[in-house]
């Protein structure tokens, strides 16, 4: 990480009923002197060789940070049974153990505590279950999304990176959001301290793929 480049900040989002918070969530971050990469506002780095999956998984191999919103809308970017673009972004990060900040929507909260009430906790216990495509929610793998995020298949005292911050309003994300990231030095701090190995990791999926 050099000191001349702005720390790169990923936003991985699905877009739909959603424009004004990313709107805003740019804006933040941006202010506080991040490099911010959304597709959204395109400026995800593009090469016209790859795949928008291809382009969205590279993006978060080699973002420095990693700010996930998890919406009740599950997102494009699949076929049939695959998984989206965001859900998949989410697994990467957490592969690599990037600094990641997680947001999950109330909706998505609620529907999980709802389902685990009666009867279909986890995704086996939900595995028979679908809804119809609505305003509210319109696809119970977001749940799941939270459950990654949330690392709850790992045990209690070995969680790491684990906190997924509800919201029910935009302004509540932009609460979080500034808080999270307004102290940039210490942001930068926090990194050069803790994950001093990012440009092995990066070299690593270099060396598997071939290419980032």
């Amino acid at each position: 990480m050099k000191d001349s480049k702005k720390l790169t900040i990923l936003v991985s989002s699905t877009v739909y009923y959603y424009e004004e918070l990313l709107d805003r969530i740019y804006t933040l971050l941006t202010a506080f002197n991040y490099e911010v990469w959304m597709s959204y506002k395109g400026t995800i780095p593009i090469l016209s060789n790859r795949s928008n999956f291809d382009n969205c998984l590279a993006a978060t191999e080699n973002c420095d940070l990693f700010l996930g919103l998890i919406t009740p809308r599950y997102g494009s970017g699949r076929e049939g049974d695959e998984i989206a673009i965001t859900h998949m972004e989410l697994k990467r990060a957490i592969e690599l153990n990037k600094p990641r900040w997680l947001l999950v929507h109330d909706h998505v909260v609620f529907a999980r505590s709802l389902l685990n009430n009666i009867v279909h906790e986890g995704t086996t216990g939900r595995s028979g279950l679908t809804v119809q495509d609505n305003e509210i929610m319109d696809d119970l793998r977001v749940i799941e999304m939270y459950e990654e995020a949330m690392l709850s298949q790992t045990p209690l005292r070995e969680r790491r990176g684990n906190w997924v911050q509800p919201f029910r309003s935009d302004d509540d994300a932009a609460i979080f959001a500034t808080a999270q990231f307004s102290r940039y030095q210490e942001i930068e701090a926090f990194l050069i301290e803790n994950f001093e190995n990012s440009t092995n990791v990066h070299k690593s999926i270099k060396d598997k793929r071939g290419r980032l």
